[in-house]
């Protein structure tokens, strides 16, 4: 080896030393970026000779990503900041509801805002990417193998509208103590609320009267302006174990007047109740129970009880979101309704090693990437999404830092190695005189 070669040798360390100095400063100048990976400098040895016993070993030092590594998480007070545990990235995309797929990027930095049209955002301008819910609730056969069906996620000015009831469900007790006597007490009355197909809210009233026969009620359905629907005759068990429920139901009668309209199905329990309420009239099905069961209303000693559930709902506003494990985002409207709005899904590849760094702590596709998938969130090998929460940097400052002592001292040796070098020249120099 020549004098010349061992100084390019030195020459090449400083390089490589140099750029892993380089490496480390943007680690710790990114100690506190959401989200942020850790790159790290290989050392490589090269060689002039094409590998000959007798060639110039050098160096020179190969950039990579601590990709895989995750953070730790910070929890926050925002509901739309995102983290995901486990394995995966976010999709976003530059622009919303971006159409060309090669301007979609990765990234695990989730601190997504709304802008002023809505759409979710992070810090670095990356637009959320997910699928939309359709508005029965049901998410549409997409294709998860790439970008074409995500749309960017948006929370804004979203209303829900109306929907007619079609069901009551109604579960309570009816005072045992109450029925058989001589001279029967006044009826107890409740109402339940339904709506109408444009979203106006009114009532099904229930009434209540107990006979002179022991276990035998009379039940009486009237429509909003207390105009009597009809009447059916309900009778309790007393006794084994089916003491409390319903026996049998009797003595159906319709008292409506059309359009409106009553019937009831004395081997399900349930009535089904026409009201006119407008030019089609509206149609309720109101379960009471089934006979010999306990999944209505029930005859025991003690007080009356009775609350209803229903479907329906009138014109809602989103006033809050909600994001589960599941990656589901849903809204909670000010009608009281909760609905799913979209699935943020987790992106996974075959080599995360292949993702190439982009700004704002994206990465892109490349052909090292491999397959390329968008699943539902929390399923076989994706990650959870963490609401409320964010990635913090995988950076450790005591690794860095010790790192860096490393890197300096090895700088230092080699730039040792270049004056001595130069001082051998020098002395070769002056040999002749």
């Amino acid at each position: 080896m020549s004098i010349s070669s061992a100084l390019q040798i030195g020459v090449s360390g400083l390089q490589a030393n140099s750029k892993a100095v380089g490496g480390i400063s943007e680690n710790i100048a990114n100690a506190n970026t959401v989200g942020y990976k850790r790159g790290f400098s290989h050392f490589v040895t090269t060689a002039a000779s094409g590998g000959a016993a007798d060639g110039v070993l050098s160096v020179s030092a190969v950039e990579a990503m601590d990709i895989t590594h995750a953070g730790g998480l910070i929890p926050t007070d925002s509901s739309t900041d995102l983290a995901i545990s486990g394995a995966g990235f976010f999709a976003v995309s530059l622009r919303p509801d971006e159409t060309v797929q090669t301007n979609y990027m990765l990234t695990r930095a989730g601190s997504f805002l709304p802008d002023k049209d809505g759409n979710l955002v992070n810090a670095a301008g990356y637009y959320l990417a997910g699928y939309r819910y359709d508005l029965d609730g049901t998410l549409p056969d997409v294709d998860r193998g790439t970008f074409g069906d995500m749309e960017t996620v948006n929370i804004g000015n979203i209303t829900l509208s109306a929907a007619a009831t079609t069901e009551i469900s109604t579960v309570g007790n009816l005072p045992a103590q109450e029925a058989g006597l001589a001279t029967p007490g006044a009826p107890f009355t409740t109402s339940s609320e339904y709506f109408s197909p444009l979203g106006a809210s009114e009532r099904l009233s229930f009434s209540w009267q107990p006979t002179a026969t022991d276990n035998r009620w009379d039940v009486t359905v009237s429509d909003k302006d207390g105009t009597a629907l009809g009447t059916v005759t309900v009778d309790f068990n007393d006794s084994g174990s089916l003491a409390g429920s319903p026996s049998a139901y009797s003595g159906v009668t319709s008292t409506a007047t059309a359009p409106a309209g009553f019937a009831f199905d004395t081997a399900t329990g349930k009535a089904t109740v026409t009201v006119d309420s407008g030019g089609t009239p509206q149609t309720i099905t109101v379960n009471l129970g089934s006979p010999d069961k306990f999944d209505g209303v029930t005859q025991f000693a003690g007080d009356f009880s009775q609350t209803f559930t229903r479907d329906g709902s009138s014109v809602g506003e989103v006033i809050r979101t909600e994001i589960d494990e599941d990656g589901v985002l849903y809204g909670i409207f000010d009608n009281g309704q909760r609905r799913a709005l979209y699935e943020i899904p987790v992106a996974t590849v075959a080599n995360p090693h292949g993702l190439y760094e982009m700004r704002g702590n994206a990465y892109g596709l490349t052909v090292d990437t491999g397959t390329f998938l968008a699943m539902k969130a929390n399923t076989g090998a994706t990650g959870a999404i963490s609401s409320s929460q964010l990635e913090g940097s995988n950076v450790d400052i005591a690794e860095e830092m010790t790192d860096l002592i490393k890197a300096q001292r090895a700088f230092s040796t080699n730039a040792k190695v270049v004056t001595t070098v130069d001082e051998m020249m020098s002395e070769t120099a002056q040999l002749k005189r």
